[in-house]
């Protein structure tokens, strides 16, 4: 399968690339958690069919030391006993934050406020643009039917 368009050999997919990955490194960077960081880009991820995202991550959180099990079960994660109260209120607002068409009212006072009894200011902060920025990065993919399958872990510096 090839992809509609070639996002690594446009020059303004470049240009567009370099925006969105200074906003990812800003991110990654932040307090949040790293392992919370890649459970949000998988669920985002997988809610979104977004095939290259979801090998993308589940690679490199694996390659983080991340479980089989807990990478097993994330589309699970409610009935899941192998995730903390922080990351299980990361991934409902995840999952909020990016079905925001399935609800008139976008993401509840409760999702918001079960994830602000876990994190703080600046990593809700980071939450909220992490779940952003992957579905902005899902859509994109899907758009192009971006084929997933062969990310090697590291392969994006």
């Amino acid at each position: 399968m090839d992809a509609r368009l070639n996002l690594f050999g446009s020059p303004l997919a470049a240009k567009l690339m370099k925006h969105m990955n200074a906003t990812g490194k800003v991110i990654s960077e932040s307090e949040l958690p790293a392992a919370t960081q890649e459970l949000v880009k998988i669920r985002a991820s997988q809610i979104n069919g977004c095939g290259f995202c979801t090998d993308m991550h589940t690679k490199e959180a694996a390659a983080a030391g991340e479980t089989s099990t807990r990478l097993n079960l994330i589309a699970a994660w409610r009935e899941a006993t192998v995730f903390t109260d922080a990351e299980r209120a990361a991934l409902e607002l995840t999952e909020q934050g990016t079905r925001i068409a399935d609800a008139a009212g976008g993401v509840t006072d409760e999702a918001w406020a079960n994830a602000a009894k876990h994190y703080d200011e600046e990593q809700l902060t980071a939450l909220a643009a992490l779940i952003a920025v992957i579905n902005a990065y899902n859509r994109l993919n899907v758009l192009v039917q971006q084929p997933a399958g062969d990310y090697q872990v590291g392969q994006f510096g």
